[in-house]
């Protein structure tokens, strides 16, 4: 595809949680389909009319095992939030059909104990997880999405450690 062709596209809709714990640290997890160490948020596509909020609940639901009455909704971002894939990505993924995300993002707050989460889903995406401070997200989230990280942190830095 030519940059052209991609600049075209449209932004997938997606939304993002950005999980804390009771200490302000976030939760983060290593993509399995990731040839580089890919730290992330739990993040996924907005089905045909489905509320944002319910999708973040899904995904991380779908992603990590965490249910509802496991988390506490503190806060989403003001605005949604685009970012683009680099051009050689974009065919490779959602059949080409969009050059990037808009995201809607949550902060919600967990509530479970550790054990309860539990990445080895249907549908495993992520390898290993952890919590980390602000700073270690942003050194561990792959650079074209370093952006929007910032500006989700930088919404929710007061909940944060």
């Amino acid at each position: 595809m030519t940059p052209e062709q991609i600049a075209r596209l449209p932004y997938r809709p997606c939304v993002g949680v950005m999980l804390i714990n009771a200490d302000g640290l976030i939760f983060a997890a290593q993509r399995i389909d990731s040839a580089i160490p890919a730290w992330q948020m739990p993040q996924g596509g907005i089905d045909a009319g489905e509320d944002p909020g319910a999708a973040a609940l899904r995904e991380l639901h779908e992603e990590i095992s965490v249910t509802p009455d496991l988390v506490t909704p503190l806060a989403e971002t003001r605005d949604w939030l685009a970012y683009d894939l680099p051009h050689d990505i974009v065919p490779r993924i959602w059949k080409g059909c969009y050059r990037g995300q808009k995201q809607r993002w949550f902060l919600m707050r967990f509530t479970g104990r550790d054990e309860q989460i539990d990445i080895q889903t249907e549908h495993p995406e992520f390898s290993q997880w952890r919590w980390i401070t602000a700073q270690e997200m942003l050194a561990a989230i792959v650079p074209f999405k370093r952006e929007i990280y910032a500006s989700v942190i930088d919404e929710f830095r007061d909940w944060l450690a």
